[in-house]
This record gives C-alpha cells, sequence and structure tokens, in this order.
C-alpha cells in the first residue's frame, strides 16, 4: 500500500472513530432519563437573597421555601401534577434550598446537614437528564452517601451534602450531550458557588466535589481556579482534558468506573466536527490520564451511591479526607 493510501485510511479510521464516539455518547446516563422538561411550566423569579454566610442561612432556606411552595401552586394550576409534587416535596420544611428557580427545566440546590458547622462537604454534580422533574432520583443519591457519612465519620466530625442542579444539563438525546458546550455554560456557576460556599462554611473545612456522568464533564472545565480539596469522577465519559495535570487544580484528582457501566464502551476520543468539538478526550480511568483510580466494584451507570456499595464507600471516605481508606485500582 502506498504511503498516501495508508494516511487517507488511517484518517478515514479517525473519523469513523470520532462518529461512533458521538453516537454512544448521546446514550450518556441512558439508565437515568425518563426526564421531560416543561419550558413553559410558570413558576416565580427566583428569590432575591442576602449573601451567603452562615448567618444568612436561614433566611436563605425560608426565601426558597416559599419559591417552592408557589412554584407547586402554579405548576398545580397549569396542569402539571408532576412538577407541582416535585416543587412540593423541595418546600417542605425538611428541606434546606440555598437556590430554587422553577421555570423550565428547574434547577435546585439542596444541603443535607448542618452546612455552617461542617468538617467536611460532599458536592454532588448531577449529569443529563437531570431536573426539578427527576430531582428525587439525584436526591436519593445525595441521600445515601449523607447517610453513610454520618455513620462512618468519627464522634464528633460533622458531615454535609450538597446536591448542586445549578445548572441546565443536556438531554440524553441530544447534540449537546455529545460536546462540552452545556458544561462550559455551567463550569462559571460551579466555580461562583464553591466560591460563595466557602464563606458559609468554617474556613478550614475539607471539601469534595463528586462528579457523575456529564457532571464529570462540568468539573472538568470548572476545575482551573475551583476551591476544592478533591474532585471524584466517576462514570465518566471525559472531562474535555486530556490528562488530570491538564484540570490545572490543586485538588486531587479521583476517577473511577465500575464493570457494569457501558460508558467504558465510550470511545475517549475528541474531533473536531462542523465546527464544534465531539468526544470528551482520555478516558479518566486510564493510566495515560493519571487520576487517583479506585475501586467501584461491578456499578453500573446509575450504581455509584447505592447504599451498601463499594464506590459509596470510597466516595465517602474521598469526602472524609480519608484517603489512605480509599480502596484502589
Amino acid at each position: 500500500m502506498r504511503v498516501g493510501t495508508r494516511s487517507k485510511a488511517a484518517r478515514t479510521r479517525k473519523w469513523r472513530r470520532a462518529f461512533l464516539a458521538a453516537l454512544l455518547t448521546t446514550a450518556i446516563a441512558a439508565p437515568l432519563s425518563a426526564a421531560t422538561t416543561h419550558p413553559r411550566i410558570p413558576s416565580p423569579r427566583p428569590a432575591a437573597l442576602p449573601a451567603l454566610t452562615a448567618t444568612t442561612l436561614r433566611t436563605t432556606y425560608e426565601a426558597n421555601r416559599a419559591d417552592a411552595t408557589e412554584a407547586a401552586r402554579m405548576a398545580a394550576a397549569h396542569g402539571d401534577s408532576h412538577r407541582a409534587a416535585a416543587d412540593r416535596a423541595l418546600a417542605a420544611p425538611s428541606r434546606h434550598l440555598l437556590t430554587f428557580d422553577g421555570r423550565g427545566a428547574g434547577e435546585a440546590t439542596e444541603v443535607l446537614g448542618d452546612l455552617a458547622r461542617a468538617d467536611h462537604i460532599a458536592v454532588l454534580v448531577p449529569g443529563s437528564d437531570t431536573s426539578l422533574d427527576t430531582y428525587a432520583r439525584f436526591h436519593k443519591a445525595a441521600a445515601a452517601l449523607y447517610s453513610d457519612l454520618t455513620h462512618r465519620a468519627p464522634h464528633g466530625t460533622r458531615v454535609a451534602v450538597i446536591a448542586w442542579l445549578g445548572y441546565e444539563t443536556p438531554a440524553t438525546v441530544s447534540t449537546t450531550v455529545t460536546t462540552t458546550s452545556r458544561a462550559d455554560e455551567a463550569a462559571p456557576q460551579l466555580r461562583a458557588f464553591v466560591r460563595q460556599l466557602r464563606t458559609a462554611a468554617k474556613p478550614q473545612a475539607h471539601l469534595s466535589l463528586l462528579c457523575h456522568s456529564y457532571g464529570s464533564v462540568v468539573c472538568g472545565r470548572a476545575a482551573p481556579g475551583l476551591a476544592a480539596d478533591d474532585i471524584a469522577l466517576v462514570g465518566s465519559p471525559g472531562t474535555g482534558a486530556d490528562s488530570a495535570a491538564d484540570l490545572h487544580t490543586n485538588a486531587r484528582i479521583w476517577a473511577a468506573r465500575g464493570s457494569d457501566d457501558w460508558v467504558a464502551h465510550v470511545p475517549h476520543v475528541s474531533a473536531r466536527l462542523f465546527g464544534t468539538t465531539i468526544g470528551f478526550g482520555t478516558d479518566p480511568v486510564s493510566h495515560a490520564f493519571g487520576a487517583r483510580v479506585f475501586d467501584a466494584a461491578d456499578a453500573g451507570h446509575s450504581d455509584y451511591f447505592t447504599p451498601g456499595s463499594a464506590s459509596l464507600a470510597n466516595l465517602a471516605r474521598i469526602t472524609l479526607g480519608e484517603t489512605s481508606e480509599v480502596t484502589r485500582v
């Protein structure tokens, strides 16, 4: 075969691989789908809130609870009983919302635990098709982690978990789920939230970001300058970076993928197609990426926060700063 022919064949294989990556990545978080966005659902504009500090937490919680209550009323009047129920659940006295926006697909940031006194804080960043309509599933993951942490933490150690639905996640079947565009939009919001969080939490609180699926792309784009101690990527299709070093952060970078997670079959490539970058680059659990790879056993794509699982135990150890106790691969 002539050199020119070989070169052309190599280019063809590269583009086929990139195209396959685009097709496969559209299925990211498929087991988490079934969300339905409602762009026309009426809801009050988010409340004007004071700067986030330990002393303004109660005011913030009360204002967002009132907004969620009103959003539930408006959604019910609009004929959307499912959204009304989701809003009503978030408005319960036992729920603590740092942010709430019931418009469209919706956004919310919820605290589990005593944020102002927590020694260790985990921020969960979700992947595709997470919205107020599917928020109960996201809350379940946060609650499982919080329960594990409270049982695992040494006596006298306080913990908090934050479920951060602070961006418009891409739809499972869409072109946006194959690119970093939504993550690029979300990254400044996540960085700003973490800065605000530092003003409400104890000065030396240990902060971890636990990023699932497309959420790991968000964390990857937000990583430079992010005031976090640890960033854990689970079920990740990639971060948009070639290596952990390319994330340009002082945080420890962790990664895990269960043996039953189909995201392993997504080709980890990045290519320019029609003026857009498709794919997310190097596999975060590969040696080339350089993360601290930990054990997730046989977890499937939706199983990383399953109570009693190896992945949940390791995520709790990372959150608690017990890095020597994390079981590695």
